[in-house]
């Protein structure tokens, strides 16, 4: 007979395990890359403006994940992990998977599923308790079966709610991809995917790494979208081949960065001489430190096209981080100008004429880097940077200021308040750096009361 005590630490784990899968989305890995931002932001376009959104309030994520899956989590923010770019074909493809959340967005699914988790988690709690109360008055077997059951019905219930809103998500994407003009034939293409997946290795394989987890797909439900999509006038219409050229880059060049250089060879190798196959090779041999391997795939790209801003950002990435910075000037200083400022090619840009370690480079870092955060201030690597060149200055509560937003941004709030503080002390009192520092303080105060609350 086994030990009820042993059975109830079994018990804990399990519960343990169940109620991680019901836990909000934490935070992940984000990629950023400025080509890759500039093609999610075009494909979305269209999109955003049929689903009745603001453009400048609806944000494209990549997460440096290889699992393929789409999700929102709150605010107007479309989450895609990289493994979902590299399991596409097309930009129809991935604009249909955008269309889909759009419609999570659009129809306030992250606010209601949280009553749907709450239903749920009240059965499972109660199922723990009477579990457990069973297991420790001797019932062990009896107390196993009340959780189970209290599981199964658990997950059964948020189950159904969650249905309910991916119906609902298919039925306002496919509105999003009419009005926008755009052929649903590319999402058929990747949900049929996914559910080939789910037939070729079974559910509970495909679950673990699919967007199926979070997307429960049926054949009705594929069948009901291929009525619509066929019936509507956008079915026939051809793809963007523009979008389509930068989407075999883009997605070729996450394939370089994220895969293993031998899987990278093996997928994009010398004999081809296209643009996305040098793009891969690149990346691959830049992470294996083939320098000269790199540079020669990037000085073909940029034979191609000579003023292409992410080639010359490519060329003067590997110089920087295999030692040469003086070297990634010229192509870099470039890339920025032609890139009008683009925040991440300036930040890299900034960063080369720092690590010159030459001070008369200092002044124009500075003026980049500046320039850079006042368009996307959420950058923690130009705000590093940036409190480099305050600190050589001599410029102390700026630099801490610049460590502060940083560290807030990292969720290192005690940090970011000690830093904050240093920052407010030493700015010239009601200045906007002097807000700024105050803001942060208070920011990062709150965000510890949350943390705090929720324990």
């Amino acid at each position: 007979m086994s030990n009820p005590h042993r059975l109830l630490a079994r018990l804990l784990a399990l519960i343990a395990a169940i109620s991680m899968a019901v836990q909000p989305v934490q935070a992940q890995s984000i990629l950023r890359d400025a080509e890759t931002e500039a093609l999610l932001r075009d494909m979305a376009a269209p999109l955003v403006e049929a689903a009745g959104l603001e453009p400048q309030n609806v944000d494209i994520v990549m997460i440096n994940n290889p699992s393929i899956n789409a999700f929102v989590a709150g605010g107007q923010v479309v989450y895609i992990h990289g493994g979902l770019i590299d399991a596409a074909d097309t930009a129809n493809e991935v604009q249909g998977v955008i269309a889909h959340e759009l419609g999570h967005i659009t129809g306030g699914h992250i606010i209601r599923s949280s009553e749907g988790i709450s239903k749920a988690g009240n059965i499972s709690i109660l199922s723990m308790i009477l579990g457990a109360a069973a297991v420790l008055a001797g019932a062990s077997e009896a107390g196993l079966g009340v959780i189970a059951a209290g599981q199964q019905a658990a997950i059964g219930r948020f189950l159904a709610f969650s249905r309910v809103q991916e119906s609902s998500a298919d039925a306002a994407g496919a509105t999003y991809l009419s009005r926008a003009g755009i052929s649903g034939r590319g999402s058929l293409e990747f949900f049929g995917k996914l559910q080939n997946l789910e037939f070729r290795y079974g559910r509970s394989q495909a679950d673990e790494a699919t967007f199926s987890r979070t997307h429960p797909l049926s054949g009705d439900r594929i069948a009901v979208l291929r009525d619509t999509y066929e019936a509507d006038p956008a079915w026939n219409a051809p793809d963007d081949p523009e979008l389509q050229r930068r989407f075999e880059r883009v997605k070729a060049k996450l394939f370089g960065y994220q895969s293993e250089p031998r899987r990278t060879l093996q997928r994009y190798p010398e004999t081809r001489t296209d643009t996305p196959a040098r793009y891969a090779r690149a990346y691959a041999y830049h992470k294996d430190a083939l320098v000269n391997k790199a540079l020669a795939e990037a000085e073909e790209l940029l034979a191609s096209d000579p003023d292409d801003p992410y080639f010359l950002e490519l060329k003067g990435q590997v110089l920087l981080e295999s030692g040469r910075p003086q070297d990634a000037l010229i192509p870099l200083r470039k890339a920025t100008k032609l890139s009008r400022s683009e925040p991440l090619i300036a930040s890299m840009f900034g960063h080369a004429l720092i690590a010159t370690e030459d001070k008369t480079h200092f002044e124009e870092a500075e003026h980049i880097l500046r320039t850079a955060v006042a368009r996307d201030r959420y950058n923690p690597f130009a705000w590093y940077q940036l409190g480099v060149v305050y600190a050589a200055s001599g410029d102390m509560p700026r630099a801490r200021l610049a460590s502060a937003e940083q560290q807030i941004m990292r969720r290192q709030y005690d940090l970011a308040i000690r830093s904050a503080q240093v920052a407010e002390a030493g700015l010239p009192e009601g200045s906007p750096d002097w807000i700024r520092a105050q803001d942060i303080g208070l920011q990062a105060r709150a965000e510890l009361e949350q943390l705090r609350d929720r324990r």
